[in-house]
């Protein structure tokens, strides 16, 4: 059995090591109405078009179309899913 370390503070955290297919991101995307987050795992070189995919897969199709989306990033992504704004 491999001894744990005790962390040196509280917010340090250590996750087992990644190999070329594990994925090194994760998407959160939150349904304010439902207050729900959905956790999508990812790697950080997906392109715009990976990660329409990756939503359309995981969230639309079980969710239904976005009204709108907010995001903390540029709008390459959101234009990208959801078209040209009006």
């Amino acid at each position: 059995m491999i001894q744990i370390q005790e962390p040196k503070s509280p917010q340090e955290i250590d996750l087992p090591p990644g190999g070329e297919r594990s994925f090194n991101a994760c998407l959160v995307l939150v349904d304010r109405y439902r207050k729900t987050p959905m956790f999508l795992p990812c790697h950080t070189y997906y392109t715009a078009l990976d990660t329409a995919i990756m939503i359309w897969n995981k969230a639309i199709s079980h969710n239904g179309l976005f009204q709108d989306i907010i995001s903390d990033r540029d709008q390459t992504i959101p234009l990208s899913i959801m078209g040209k704004p009006p």
